[in-house]
């Protein structure tokens, strides 16, 4: 296949970018700057420099592209740019491929806190999203447009908390770990439905090669179980040596409580339809793993 990763030098797009030149496939990478590019050409990957909303460097590509996967992150106005990609794409597609072409396929990355904060009854990847987090609720409507898109075939994948290498979203965490206090975001009991980069990658890739019969479905990218966020508090503490005990902070931001939310996660599609199943250990058993990861990434 030929691919095109947006946001190929992300904490998602790295990975999967990486997964998808190891499994023999032709990558092309979009990031903003010749440094990253650089990067991405050393790990195989063809750079293609430019901004997410000029883009006439990479529609290029889309009469001869097998995939685009959407993996951007990071922007103030990614709702909007989320809503102008899938439309950029979809345009070209039409009038750039011959009608006799099968459908690009247009990978989405959305995300599992569109399930909301649930403690007592269990989601899956086709559970209604009828109480999603404040910060991401956008997201339901814009998963419905790329798996309803008439020129694409459409696919959307939800990573739940990343974790691994850098630390993505626990980086702050670890931080202030490494200073000496373990605070964070949410009150006791909570549970993580948690996934690993690697894994993640894996599962894009999985979705990209069989994408012509899976096409129009919404897969989340979850570890079979849910955690507690208690154990993995506590299991930080150990690991780092910060004085404990830990604690829990009020979020006081849309994002914060994004990040307290706990579903308890059960997804099943992607195992059925695409034979994926996570490999990497959970967050807190491989914790001194991942966390000394994150050390020599700063480093400390």
């Amino acid at each position: 296949m030929k691919v095109l990763v947006l946001g190929a030098s992300g904490f998602i797009g790295l990975p999967v970018a990486q997964a998808f030149v190891r499994a023999g496939h032709v990558v092309y990478g979009l990031t903003r700057s010749q440094a990253k590019a650089k990067l991405l050409s050393a790990e195989e990957i063809i750079p293609v420099v430019g901004e997410l909303d000029n883009p006439e460097p990479w529609l290029q590509l889309i009469p001869t592209l097998d995939a685009v996967i959407d993996i951007i992150g990071g922007s103030a106005d990614i709702r909007t740019l989320s809503k102008a990609l899938l439309e950029t794409t979809s345009n070209a597609a039409k009038s750039t491929r011959p009608a006799y072409a099968p459908k690009l396929t247009y990978i989405y990355t959305s995300g599992t806190w569109v399930h909301g904060e649930d403690r007592v009854n269990p989601v899956t990847d086709s559970t209604p999203c009828n109480n999603p987090a404040e910060l991401v609720a956008w997201r339901v409507e814009q998963e419905q447009w790329v798996i309803k898109d008439p020129v694409l075939n459409g696919i959307v994948i939800r990573p739940a908390l990343l974790y691994g290498r850098s630390g993505s979203l626990f980086a702050p965490l670890f931080k202030s770990a490494s200073e000496g206090r373990v605070a964070w975001y949410g009150r006791p009991g909570g549970r993580y439905a948690l996934i690993h980069c690697d894994d993640a990658a894996d599962l894009f890739l999985r979705a990209a090669e069989k994408a012509q019969v899976v096409g129009g479905n919404i897969f989340d990218g979850a570890n079979d179980q849910t955690e507690s966020v208690d154990d993995f508090l506590q299991k930080l503490v150990e690991v780092s040596g910060a004085k404990g005990p830990y604690e829990y902070i009020p979020p006081s931001n849309l994002y914060e409580t994004a990040l307290s939310t706990t579903s308890l996660l059960r997804p099943y599609l992607a195992r059925t339809l695409l034979g994926w199943r996570p490999l990497k250990a959970g967050l807190t058993d491989g914790l001194p793993t991942y966390y000394a990861a994150y050390l020599a990434s700063t480093g400390q």
